[in-house]
């Protein structure tokens, strides 16, 4: 047995010393790519020694955090692994988000150094990262060189010891407004995602082709089983059609991960017929819900396994459709994973009767530490059975079918998902309601072709003014990131109200769709 598989058996391992075991055995091939440079195994594991030693140089110790705001490329995902090597945590932030999010994810994960592109310091700002320096990956003037504030080739960090529960990332589910949540995910949960990645085919042939980013556990869940069974991550920094198609041939890719709209875009590409995708071996999705009629879709005319993974950033359960062998279920998330415990709750918090809906919870390795320096929050998030095993709540509601496959009904914190990224209506409420003019607001997620879903806003206007909607929806937009900006607002008398005074946001999805 190969050193590779001594570890890769192991009940706990570490991703770093994957790349290391790699690099020994197959120097020269290739790790990771993107549209300007290639970085050989032997390249990258030498790479992730010399950021691993610069951190130490600079005084982080394992535990510690970096932050990282940068569009995807290779020198991301090296300043990653280098990071994970240190035992250092990595909080990968969204460049779309505001200034003032940026600001307070930064802070709130108590980042030593932040690492940026030209394009991400414009957004950010002289002053939002505070008094941390700053490292530019991309040779700009956005901070120092990052080839200057490398140590010297040859270089070798201090050895370090990791255990399960030992932060790995720290990824964050929102922040426009009030506090960021941080999930803080431990390097036993990302074991967990890699130990079932053997599942599907990883190898050192793999070619993994990823156009969402590096800042997304969307990408992250199959970015980092690729490398550690020593395949390739070709990354994009982009997504679209057309160029997805041209690098999947080019590349003969045998694993990708996208968002619904993403297949949706590329099954709808007039040019799509025309390139070969005979070398996939699986596609992958995840993060939003995906139309049963689009999975039919791509398992006709996309060679390869399609693979659907239910779940939350937050971890616990995970369920898996196995949509090529299961095409007569593909209205539902599947059946729960290998060593997942999903389970169905009322609003008791009891545990329904079979073929009742309830909301999903679920237990398995990969669960969240908790949300950094927010413990409320966390027990917020956290279900315990009568035994005291602890759960993850999803706030979805599902049911069970005499299959055992999951079926879901609605999102109970209706939250809005977006092109594959999660938008929170009470972010934007808060917003809406800085303005003036808005005496109260609703925001709601309805149905879009481009993106899956948008959100709309439902507002009562304070008496007397005359602001009009178009003027009040470009307000709120431009203090919104881009992927929660507003399609429409509309302005309303009174917000449909149940008898204890909740929102009835059912109602308002009805009013929009009329």
């Amino acid at each position: 047995m190969s050193d590779f598989e001594t570890a890769i058996n192991l009940d706990f391992g570490v991703i770093a010393e994957l790349v290391h075991l790699h690099a020994q055995a197959s120097p020269e091939r290739a790790a990771l790519a993107d549209a300007t440079r290639t970085f050989s195994y032997g390249e990258l594991d030498a790479l992730m020694d010399r950021i691993a030693a610069s951190l130490q140089r600079d005084g982080l110790r394992a535990g510690d955090a970096i932050a990282v705001c940068a569009a995807s490329s290779v020198g991301y995902a090296a300043v990653f692994l280098g990071a994970l090597r240190a035992g250092v945590a990595v909080a990968p932030l969204a460049p779309g988000s505001t200034p003032a999010s940026l600001a307070r994810m930064i802070e709130d994960a108590g980042a030593r150094i932040l690492f940026v592109d030209e394009a991400a310091a414009e957004v950010i700002g002289p002053a939002a990262s505070g008094a941390i320096p700053r490292i530019a990956l991309d040779g700009s003037r956005a901070g120092v060189d990052f080839e200057a504030w490398l140590e010297s080739a040859g270089a070798r960090p201090t050895a370090v010891e990791l255990q399960p529960s030992s932060p790995f990332n720290i990824i964050y589910s929102s922040g426009t407004t009030g506090e960021p949540k941080g999930i803080v995910q431990g390097h036993g949960m990302r074991w967990a995602h890699v130990k079932r990645g053997a599942k599907y085919e990883y190898g050192p042939d793999t070619v993994t082709l990823l156009s969402t980013p590096l800042y997304s556990n969307t990408t992250l869940v199959v970015f980092f089983p690729t490398i550690a069974f020593g395949g390739c991550v070709v990354l994009m920094p982009k997504f679209d059609a057309a160029g997805y198609l041209k690098l999947a041939e080019r590349h003969r890719v045998t694993h990708t991960m996208l968002v619904p709209v993403q297949y949706q875009r590329l099954m709808a590409h007039p040019d799509f017929g025309a390139h070969d995708l005979s070398s996939f071996r699986f596609k992958f999705s995840t993060s939003a819900p995906f139309n049963a009629a689009l999975k039919g879709d791509v398992l006709a005319r996309w060679p390869g396994g399609l693979i659907e993974f239910y779940g939350m950033t937050e971890g616990g359960g995970t369920c898996i459709l196995e949509a090529h062998l299961h095409p007569d279920k593909l209205h539902t998330v599947g059946r729960p994973a290998e060593g997942s415990d999903i389970r169905l709750i009322d609003e008791a918090g009891k545990e329904v009767a079979r073929g009742e809906a309830g909301e999903v919870v679920g237990h398995s390795a990969g669960m969240m530490v908790g949300y950094h320096r927010q413990p409320a929050k966390t027990r917020e998030a956290e279900w315990f059975d009568p035994e005291g095993k602890r759960f993850i709540r999803t706030g979805d509601v599902g049911r069970f079918d005499d299959d055992g496959f999951l079926t879901l009904f609605d999102r109970k914190k209706d939250m809005i998902i977006s092109g594959g990224f999660n938008i929170y209506p009470s972010d934007l409420e808060t917003v809406l309601r800085g303005h003036a003019a808005v005496a109260d607001a609703a925001v709601i997620g309805v149905p879009s072709e481009q993106w899956g879903e948008t959100p709309v806003a439902f507002v009562v206007q304070r008496a007397g003014d005359d602001t009009t909607a178009e003027v009040l929806l470009q307000w709120v937009n431009a203090q919104l990131g881009k992927t929660q900006r507003l399609a429409r607002l509309q302005f309303i008398d009174e917000l449909p109200r149940s008898a204890i005074g909740k929102v009835l946001k059912r109602e308002l999805r009805e009013l929009d769709a009329r």
